[in-house]
């Protein structure tokens, strides 16, 4: 069974850096098209960036050029760099695990990490 776990939230002040990770446990980490999203209170979760299986990233408009995924095939870990954070950045931020078998579509969430932009 598929599990996700993320680590590395916490408090930071604008303009300041945080790293998240996300922990895959379990079989064919490789096959799996893994994302990060967040949900602010009040909000919708979003998606913040996306890694598919073969490399192909992608990321939400509002962190473009802050942001950046990646995949660490041996520790089977994905990290989120968050560079030059702003107050508009708060959010739980959620690791997703996803891959489609068979024709059904297996999703897998982590519990969450809280990030806090604030001065």
């Amino acid at each position: 069974q598929v599990q996700v776990q993320e680590t590395g939230g916490g408090s930071v002040l604008p303009g300041k850096s945080l790293r998240l990770s996300c922990a895959f446990s379990g079989r064919f980490f490789e096959v799996y098209d893994m994302a990060w999203y967040r949900q602010a209170p009040g909000k919708q979760r979003e998606a913040v960036a996306t890694l598919t299986a073969l490399g192909d990233k992608a990321y939400a408009d509002s962190v473009k050029d802050r942001f950046n995924i990646h995949r660490d095939f041996v520790k089977k870990t994905v990290a989120l760099q968050m560079d030059l954070l702003k107050p508009e950045d708060t959010a739980v931020y959620y690791c997703r695990a996803e891959r489609v078998i068979g024709g059904q579509r297996e999703t897998t969430w982590g519990q969450g990490t809280q990030v806090t932009v604030s001065s």
